[in-house]
């Protein structure tokens, strides 16, 4: 078989796309030696290593009728590189029935909230569309909460949806902290929806009693407001797996408040390192964490967590246990064999 990807969120040098796009070709790639995946894109976009000899870089557009990229250019390109299905990992397929097709639908956000994502207008005029229109063949979503909003608000066929859980990089594991402060973490992109707020009052509540910094690792969005210096906050801004796999290691508490999640993969990176996890209460990320997390709502709660984790060492340990015990159950490989899965089943649909 040889599958076309969307490539789009390689464009981005972090974030949960980028992330969702490189791991799951990259394990695609590595588990089925016998196929051929072709990552496309009318973007410069870098293709991730290690490099492989079936995972490669299509062409740009030709002309200026190809530039109509996902009327016209993905399936000339397609065509060129001998592609019998495409895979859009950004909520996008190509308008044009062609070929067998699946879409991943990450989450509803861009329908839920429009000050969380100021950008994502054409995604929502457009994702609708090639859903409801049947367009995209199969339907892959990260979590069966998420799963079951998809069903529900665009009227698909529950068997036109598929749950198919991320994983995490052989990078995130527990290894050995930096000497220092202790500190508690939290990474991801920093942007409305996170609800960083919530855990920066919390914080500087608990800082009355405890000598506890926090850093906060990752891309600052645009539409994200500015944070003023104070004393224990850390930017760290964007870092590599392997200072993540440190930060995730040493933290006293990795801390994810987010209004919604469609999966929370630094959740999932940060129970595999180890990490004493706390979360907000959103379905998706309970999903994904089970019992291995802590599920917080108010400031009060959050500061009320973060000050045990500060002042008990052995309930962090117990809660580092769980996370590790509850991160195996998840794997890029795994996820690659589910996703091949839907590959076929899109096939064979698309053959009747």
């Amino acid at each position: 078989m040889r599958v076309a990807l969307d490539a789009t969120p390689l464009v981005l040098t972090s974030g949960g796309l980028t992330r969702y796009t490189a791991e799951l070709s990259r394990a695609l790639a590595t588990s089925f030696p016998e196929d051929d995946f072709v990552l496309l894109s009318d973007q410069r976009f870098r293709v991730p290593l290690p490099a492989r000899g079936n995972l490669h870089a299509g062409g740009s557009p030709r002309n200026r009728l190809e530039r109509k990229w996902w009327l016209w250019g993905v399936q000339r390109e397609m065509m060129r590189q001998g592609c019998e299905l495409f895979h859009g990992t950004d909520f996008a397929v190509p308008y044009a029935p062609l070929r067998p097709s699946v879409v991943t639908v990450h989450d509803l956000s861009p329908w839920m909230d429009p000050g969380w994502h100021e950008g994502a207008e054409r995604v929502r005029r457009r994702t609708p569309a090639l859903l409801g229109l049947r367009i995209a063949t199969m339907t892959i979503t990260p979590t069966e909460a998420v799963r079951a909003q998809v069903i529900d608000r665009f009227r698909l066929p529950a068997s036109r949806v598929v749950a198919v859980p991320h994983g995490a990089s052989e990078a995130f594991r527990p290894v050995e902290a930096q000497a220092g402060s202790p500190y508690f973490l939290y990474a991801g992109t920093l942007e409305p929806r996170k609800n960083l707020d919530t855990i920066l009052n919390a914080w500087r509540e608990v800082r009355r009693g405890h000598p506890v910094d926090l850093v906060l690792a990752g891309r600052r969005r645009a539409d994200f407001h500015e944070l003023p210096p104070q004393p224990g906050l850390r930017l760290a801004g964007e870092v590599t797996d392997e200072e993540l796999a440190r930060l995730y290691s040493g933290a006293l508490a990795f801390l994810y408040p987010s209004h919604y999640e469609g999966f929370g993969l630094p959740v999932l990176e940060a129970m595999h390192c180890g990490a004493c996890v706390f979360i907000s209460k959103d379905v998706a990320l309970r999903e994904i964490a089970g019992c291995a997390a802590l599920s917080l709502g108010s400031v009060k709660e959050w500061a009320g967590a973060m000050s045990m984790a500060a002042s008990d060492s052995a309930w962090i340990a117990g809660w580092r246990a769980k996370g590790l015990a509850r991160a195996k159950d998840f794997s890029w490989e795994k996820a690659a064999r589910l996703t091949r899965q839907v590959y076929l089943e899109a096939r064979q649909r698309f053959d009747f």
